[in-house]
C-alpha cells in the first residue's frame, strides 16, 4: 500500500512541472473546488468510484477499510456502507440490470449488490486480484480485469461469467470503445494490449519506448486513446486505429486516472503527488493548462460529464486530513 506524500513533496512535484503551469492571479483555474464529501471512520487506501446517475450516488470503493461508501450527492452525505469486503478495488453501476459490481483484490470475487435496496444480488468467483470494472458498449455487462491476465465478461442479471479473454499479465487502466475493441494496459508485459471483444481474444500488443509502468487510460478525441505512464511520468495520446503515438508530455508523478472533458477538449489526470493535471487539446496536439493541488495520496477519481462534475479521493492521512470526496467544477 503507498505511503501518504508529504506536502514538502507535493510542493517539489509542483516546481518539477513547472510555474507556468499553475493558474495565474485573476485567471480561472480549470477545476475549482466546490464541496468537501467526508467518510467517515475511513482509513487506507481508497480506490475507484462509480456512479448511478439516475439516483445521483456515487460509488467508493475503499480498499483498505474493507468497504464501499454509497454518497448521496443531493445530500453530500453517506448514504449507506457496504462492508466487508476483501481489498475492493473496482467498482462498476449497470443501469440496465439495477446492479453495483464490486471487484475485489483480497479474495478475486466480484461481488453483486442490488443498486436500490443493496442487498447481495449474487457473487462470482474470478479467482485472484479482480481489479478495474467497465460497461460493455450496450451497458448490459461488466467488464472486469483479473489475476495474472484476463478480462472477464459478466451478466449481471444472472451473475454469471459469459466470457474470459486472456491476456500476457494481469490488466490495470482499460477502456471498451464503440468499435468493439477493448484497450487494455498491461504494465507488467510492457504494453497495451487490444482485444477483440467479439472474437474473444487480443489482436497486438502496443509498446512505446522510454515509458513503462501504464495504468490510466481514457478514450480521448475522436480515434484517440490516452494513456499515462509513471516511469516516467507520461501522457501519451495514441491513434486507435494504427498504435501509433499522436504526443507525448511530461505529467504528474503516480497517475492512477485520467478523464475526457468532451464539452472542454480538456483531459485531467489524478496523480498521488496531490495534483489534477490539466490539459487542453490545441493544434493537434494538446497544451499544459494547470497544476490544481489536492491532496497527497489522492490518486483516484471520476469525471461525470451527465453532471459537469470531478470526484477526487482523498485518503485519511496519519496527522489528517480525514478521508473525503472532493467535488471539483470545470471552469469556465
Amino acid at each position: 500500500m503507498p505511503r501518504q506524500i508529504a506536502p514538502a513533496v507535493v510542493a517539489v512535484c509542483l516546481l518539477l512541472l513547472g510555474v507556468a503551469r499553475m493558474a495565474h492571479a485573476g485567471e480561472a483555474p480549470p477545476l475549482v473546488l466546490e464541496a468537501t464529501i467526508a467518510l467517515p471512520a475511513t482509513s487506507g487506501r481508497i480506490d475507484h468510484l462509480a456512479i448511478d446517475i439516475t439516483r445521483k450516488r456515487l460509488f467508493v470503493a475503499e480498499l483498505g477499510n474493507g468497504s464501499v461508501d454509497v454518497v448521496d450527492l443531493a445530500t453530500n452525505r453517506v448514504l449507506h456502507r457496504i462492508t466487508g469486503l476483501k481489498e475492493p478495488q473496482g467498482v462498476g453501476y449497470a443501469a440496465s440490470a439495477n446492479r453495483v459490481a464490486v471487484a475485489s483484490a483480497g479474495d478475486g470475487t466480484v461481488r453483486l449488490f442490488a443498486a436500490d435496496s443493496f442487498a447481495p444480488a449474487g457473487v462470482v468467483l474470478l479467482g485472484d486480484n479482480a481489479d478495474n470494472v467497465r460497461l460493455s458498449v450496450d451497458g448490459h455487462d461488466f467488464l472486469v480485469g483479473y489475476g495474472g491476465g484476463g478480462l472477464a465478461i459478466i451478466d449481471p442479471a444472472q451473475g454469471a461469467v459469459r466470457a474470459r479473454i486472456a491476456l500476457a499479465a494481469h490488466p490495470e487502466g482499460f477502456q471498451v470503445a464503440p468499435e468493439g475493441r477493448a484497450y487494455v494496459n498491461v504494465p507488467d508485459a510492457h504494453g497495451i494490449a487490444v482485444v477483440d471483444l467479439n472474437a474473444g481474444r487480443a489482436l497486438a500488443m502496443w509498446t512505446f519506448a522510454g515509458a513503462s509502468e501504464n495504468f490510466p487510460m481514457a478514450l480521448g478525441e475522436a480515434g484517440i486513446v490516452a494513456v499515462v505512464f509513471r516511469s516516467p511520468a507520461r501522457f501519451v495520446r495514441i491513434d486507435r486505429a494504427s498504435g501509433h503515438e499522436i504526443s507525448r508530455s511530461n505529467t504528474c508523478n503516480d497517475a492512477d486516472d485520467v478523464f475526457f472533458d468532451t464539452r472542454r477538449k480538456r483531459y485531467y489526470i489524478s496523480c498521488g503527488s496531490g495534483v489534477v493535471d490539466a490539459f487542453e487539446v490545441a493544434g493537434g496536439g494538446v497544451k499544459g493548462l494547470a497544476v490544481v493541488t489536492t491532496s497527497g495520496g489522492a490518486r483516484t477519481s471520476l469525471f461525470v460529464p451527465e453532471l459537469d462534475r470531478m470526484f477526487v479521493a482523498v485518503r485519511a492521512g496519519l496527522f489528517g486530513p480525514v478521508a473525503s470526496v472532493r467535488v471539483m467544477r470545470p471552469a469556465p
